[in-house]
């Protein structure tokens, strides 16, 4: 994903002066090329993530598009105090861009690892929330967070992950891409999850001859409300998946529609529990040691259908 950013973002600032990428001293096999053929659009403010984030208010209300580029919590969490009194407050331009979200960086500990930040960057008001589920969204949504949209959030993954979108796709800021038809119930992924949410869905149809709706949530904040009474009510069973903590997250706000939404449906949400996680090792790795690997997503599945199998 990191990459089908930097390249889209490339291109685009070629096009629009406008546009400025600012890095937390990190990235340079990443951002080298922005800066050598942009040099006026780039700024690498070092290690100092809180001044980051006002410089870029600044720089975005003096006109610019500005991109604040780091890893997990670093360009959110350590300066929030920012974006929420500057960048937010003042409706600015300036988009934090985390690359690594969730536990992509597994094998540097619990300080690199981005698993509470859904829930604390969508509590901020005037602040969007994209994470996309492929390269194929990410270059999507920075086209569009490029042409300057007030203050957001973009949540990525590291790098090397598939495109799960077999055919171009149609993406719409707070509107979610159904990737697989299904009536017996709807799995909503979003940001990492969804090539797992594909996976286990072929799953179940191949092991089951069960149909599974996928939805791709890329817009988390506005999140596509319609989308999800829709599912609701058509396959009954709603499941969210997230690389993320189940508290406050990203099924918490699915939960939230689910809720006022008056339509009758079991619900589960799938992803980290609320505790830090001490393992070390590679994404997959902590992935499977806390249920978030096909396998472990398809038997809980399973065991979801089979306790409410009788009630459609």
């Amino acid at each position: 994903m990191r990459t089908a950013f930097i390249n889209k973002l490339t291109e685009l600032a070629e096009k629009d002066r406008r546009i400025m990428l600012l890095v937390g001293d990190l990235g340079f096999g990443v951002v080298v090329d922005f800066a050598k053929r942009l040099p006026d659009q780039f700024i690498n403010i070092g290690v100092a993530e809180q001044n980051m984030a006002g410089v870029a208010t600044g720089l975005a209300l003096a006109g610019k598009i500005v991109f604040t580029y780091s890893i997990a919590n670093f360009p959110i969490l350590r300066c929030l105090e920012q974006i929420r009194n500057d960048a937010c407050y003042h409706k600015t331009n300036v988009i934090a861009v985390s690359v690594g979200a969730g536990v992509a960086y597994g094998s540097l500990g619990m300080t690199h690892q981005a698993l509470e930040d859904i829930a604390i960057m969508r509590a901020l008001p005037n602040l969007s929330l994209i994470a996309p589920g492929d390269p194929a969204e990410t270059a999507q949504a920075v086209d569009y967070l490029a042409q300057g949209h007030g203050p957001a959030y973009l949540r990525l993954g590291r790098a090397g992950e598939p495109t799960v979108h077999k055919n171009p796709i149609q993406w719409r800021f707070g509107r979610a891409i159904e990737v697989l038809p299904g009536n017996d119930l709807t799995l909503i992924a979003t940001g990492t999850m969804l090539q797992t949410a594909v996976a286990a869905a072929e799953r179940l149809r191949t092991q089951s001859g069960l149909s599974a709706r996928v939805l791709s949530m890329h817009t988390v904040k506005p999140i596509d409300e319609e989308a999800i009474r829709e599912a609701a009510a058509e396959t009954g069973r709603i499941v969210t998946l997230e690389e993320h903590s189940v508290a406050g997250g990203f099924g918490s706000a699915v939960a939230e529609v689910l809720a006022e939404s008056g339509v009758n449906a079991r619900f589960l949400r799938i992803g980290f529990p609320p505790v830090f996680a001490h393992e070390v090792g590679n994404q997959d790795y902590i992935k499977k040691c806390y249920g978030l690997d096909v396998d472990s997503v398809v038997e809980r599945l399973t065991g979801f259908l089979r306790l409410h199998a009788q009630e459609r």
